[in-house]
């Protein structure tokens, strides 16, 4: 298991550091911008890491949105989320404009009625001239208003309607931005989320376990077949481990060959079985090239497993569920462990929840 991709840091404050080390580097607070280095400071793409750290310290946006396009090429479109939300401003700026001409209307034709009213209502006002011409204004105010306000609506309507696509694309960027390009699984910001939405919720936090699955000897496939056939097989894995589980598991690939499921309204019991399905149906899947007949596998998986009861926030419950892995690699692999206080004793790993 490379401890890139399950290394750690002391603080659950990720965001802090990084947005702080950008400030240092003189780096623009930009989404594109802080997408760049919180991958770089997970560590999962060490060209990426390489490339960055070849800028120094003053990097210009042009050479930051060159590296962008070229290692997120699928979802890093610069000035796109920004380019949506503009218009999307825009857009709600013509709606309020439009909202203020309807009250502005609906105010003169107040008046309108008020001045009628009082013609009407005049002692003086007896004469039927008056009281004709007090309901031809009334008659022509109410279809003019009448006439503004269809044209509104239908303009409200249309405004209503770009602002929903605008809103849709948004929200695929969204999902784009938090979805693993290989393996299709949600990636690790995504699943920092979803571990953190864990303990905002009580039920959540009873009845949730976490399992974090490590490749075993996934370096040694990357060696003997190159790192195509390895992204083939992440892909296959993923859809093993995605495949064997409820609809509603949240299942991401964290880095490297590590993935990690968040298992929620389920028992230990129901964990473990879940991490054994998962490790025996992998075991059973050829992995072998059709055309050469080049045999790949067999692949397997060590899965370390945590239930939220056990610990004290997203931070301590990952790093105990990770604990558990590395105490089925230490056991001889393709196992599953569930975490026990005792395995820190054995551990003589650096249990920071990233590294550089």
């Amino acid at each position: 298991m490379q401890t890139a991709t399950s290394g750690r840091i002391s603080t659950p404050d990720i965001a802090g550091q990084i947005t702080h080390a950008m400030r240092l580097m003189g780096v623009a607070q930009l989404p594109r911008n802080y997408e760049l280095y919180y991958e770089a400071y997970l560590g999962s793409n060490p060209q990426l890491s390489k490339d960055l750290a070849a800028l120094g310290s003053r990097a210009t946006q042009e050479e930051l949105d060159a590296i962008g396009a070229r290692y997120f090429s699928h979802v890093h479109h610069p000035n796109g989320i920004e380019r949506a939300h503009s218009t999307l401003a825009t857009k709600l700026a013509d709606l309020v404009s439009l909202l203020k001409e309807e009250q502005s209307a609906l105010e003169s034709y107040n008046k309108v009625l008020d001045e009628a009213y009082v013609n009407i209502t005049s002692k003086s006002a007896a004469s039927a001239d008056i009281l004709r011409h007090a309901i031809c204004l009334l008659s022509e105010a109410t279809v003019d208003t009448m006439n503004q306000g269809k044209e509104r609506v239908q303009t409200v309507v249309q405004k209503s309607f770009e602002m929903e696509v605008i809103r849709q694309e948004l929200d695929e960027y969204k999902r784009i931005a938090n979805t693993d390009s290989l393996t299709r699984l949600a990636n690790r910001r995504a699943f920092d989320e979803n571990l953190a939405a864990v303990y905002n919720n009580e039920h959540l936090r009873t009845f949730t376990g976490l399992l974090v699955a490590d490749i075993d000897h996934f370096k040694k496939v990357n060696d003997s077949f190159g790192h195509p056939v390895g992204d083939k097989i992440l892909a296959t894995v993923g859809n093993v481990i995605r495949a064997n589980l409820r609809r509603d598991a949240f299942v991401a690939r964290t880095g490297g060959e590590e993935f990690a499921v968040i298992l929620g309204d389920s028992s230990q019991e129901e964990c473990l079985q879940a991490a054994d399905r998962i490790r025996m149906v992998l075991a059973g899947t050829p992995f072998k090239n059709s055309r050469t007949g080049v045999n790949y596998g067999p692949i397997t998986l060590s899965v370390g497993v945590c239930m939220a009861t056990a610990a004290e926030d997203p931070v301590d419950l990952y790093n105990k569920a990770d604990i558990a892995l590395y105490a089925a690699k230490n056991a001889g692999r393709n196992r599953t462990m569930l975490f026990e206080e005792g395995m820190r004793k054995d551990s003589s790993r650096n249990w920071l929840i990233y590294r550089r």
